[in-house]
């Protein structure tokens, strides 16, 4: 068991990005708000982090730096889909094209180069834990991060009266008007928001896991995102395990690459996708037989107060 350990600890720092993106696309679905562009938004994160930690020296200040150039961008999307009404999946698109042109061109004079970023926190006690300690509590900070975001998100949703307004908003936005609440601002905040934890996902890339600066480095990250956030049924809690999931697939081709195998490169390289696509069979499965439940109604649907049904 203990010769899993190295593979398990890497699952959970792999599959931190894609759970970053996962959590911030649940929180923008749960307000009905469709966003495609979860590969731009990590990609502007990744890069935005980088160049900022590396000007100033402060990891920290680059992951806050990722946070807000993701909202901006959220804004943008927010926009045309809750004002302008635009078809959420082509703006989704559009923002991924976007996030992935303007970080390859910002980009260009960073490659190669390093930072420090951000090293390993070792949490007393818990790291002696069998098994369980080396792989869960010998990470970063920003994995420790994230288990508390998954956790906070679930008890946000189901535990207080903003959660509540958030589920109500993403399953009838015209009810939510009609008890004296605002929809559009709530899927304006939430949009935003979610789009800032995407990026941060990005930027974990870069400052974190990798130290340095990559063209297209999220690697279709954003798009496994987009299938995790169905296969979790729209819950933070079992995006925990999904995301590790899918981490432990990338680690696992990393180290047959590693130790020397005969399996030709480009065929362990598409592990992860070939087990997207074996999720989303999966979900397809699961929802021609009525078992998937938790979508949102309103996902993806444009609403304006003014109009009626």
């Amino acid at each position: 068991m203990e010769m899993l350990v190295p593979i398990l600890a890497a699952a959970v720092r792999s599959g931190t990005p894609i759970l970053y993106a996962t959590l911030g696309e649940i929180l923008t679905e749960r307000s009905g708000i469709l966003n495609l562009g979860l590969e731009g938004l990590m990609l502007v994160g990744a890069f935005t982090g980088f160049s900022v930690a590396s000007g100033t020296g402060n990891a920290w200040l680059g992951i806050a730096a990722a946070f807000l150039a993701g909202c901006l961008l959220a804004l943008v999307h927010a926009f045309l889909c809750i004002t302008g009404r635009a078809n959420q999946v082509v703006s989704g698109l559009a923002l991924t094209m976007f996030g992935t042109g303007l970080s390859s061109l910002l980009g260009r004079g960073f490659i190669g180069e390093t930072i420090p970023g951000i090293g390993g926190m070792t949490i007393p006690l818990l790291s002696k834990i069998p098994v369980l300690g080396p792989t869960f509590f010998d990470q970063d900070p920003l994995v420790y991060l994230s288990y508390g975001l998954a956790v906070f998100l679930t008890w946000f949703l189901w535990s207080t009266r903003a959660g509540l307004a958030l589920r109500a908003v993403g399953d009838a936005p015209r009810v939510v008007d009609a008890m004296g609440l605002s929809s559009t601002r709530l899927r304006y905040l939430y949009a935003v928001i979610g789009g800032g934890i995407v990026a941060m996902g990005g930027a974990y890339m870069s400052v974190v896991y990798t130290k340095m600066w990559g063209d297209l480095m999220t690697a279709g990250r954003g798009w496994i995102a987009v299938a995790l956030v169905i296969f979790a049924v729209w819950h933070p809690l079992r995006a925990v395990g999904g995301a590790y999931l899918f981490g432990g697939v990338g680690a696992l081709q990393l180290r047959i690459q590693a130790a020397g195998t005969s399996i030709p490169a480009p065929l362990l390289l598409m592990l992860p996708y070939v087990f997207t696509i074996f999720v989303l069979f999966v979900i397809s499965v699961r929802k021609g037989k009525g078992i998937l439940l938790g979508a949102p109604a309103s996902l993806g649907q444009p609403y304006h107060r003014e109009e009626r049904d």
